[in-house]
Formats: C-alpha cells, structure tokens, sequence
C-alpha cells in the first residue's frame, strides 16, 4: 500500500509528467477502491445509522480529494503506454470512452 498508493498522494498528487507503469497505475486503483468499500462495510457491520450517517461524508471527501491523483495517474499511464495524456478526455464520451480508455490502460508499456 505504501509503494503504489501513498507514494501516488504524497508525491505525485498532481505530477502529470513521467510515467507510471501499469502495476503502479492499477494497485492504486485498487487501494483507491478498497478503502472505501471497506469502511462502507464497517458501517454496515455496526448496525447502528448513526455510524453510517457519520461514514457518507467522509468517503463523499476521500472520493473528492482523490479525483486530481486518479487523473494524474491515468495521465502518466497513458504516457508510458506510448499514448497523449489527452485522451483521457475519451471518458467524456459515455459508454464507449471508458471502455477504450480501459483498453489502453490494460496495454504494456513503451
């Protein structure tokens, strides 16, 4: 966790330049995604609304501060797959940009 996700949010929170290689770009996905849904799950094993009225908030925050990073990273994966940062603006097309970005994500690197 430290090496592909912290190190992403402590040093690289708005790098957009260099590259980041795909096991980088998608353990940071993961632990971006992961957290999340775990505390979501400690809310629900608490039972009690009070802790999951609590909960919203913050993960609503976490997935907010988290937007810049998920670009940046996506920005240099894109650079080290051989492709312009600019396409991520493909996830602007619903459907069908997501999944080409997704492809492209999925390609080994240059």
């Amino acid at each position: 966790m430290k090496t592909y996700f912290l190190d992403v949010l402590i040093h690289h929170y708005v790098d957009f330049s260099g590259r980041a290689t795909r096991k980088q770009f998608w353990l940071f996905v993961l632990w971006a995604i992961l957290i999340p849904f775990i505390v979501g799950i400690i809310g629900g094993l608490s039972g009690s609304q009070s802790v999951q009225t609590a909960l919203t908030p913050l993960v609503f925050l976490y997935e907010l501060l988290l937007i810049i990073p998920y670009i940046a990273i996506g920005a240099r994966r894109l650079r080290d797959g051989g492709f312009s940062p600019w396409l991520l603006l493909l996830m602007l097309i619903p459907g069908i940009g997501g999944l080409i970005l997704l492809i492209l994500f999925l390609l080994p690197s240059k």
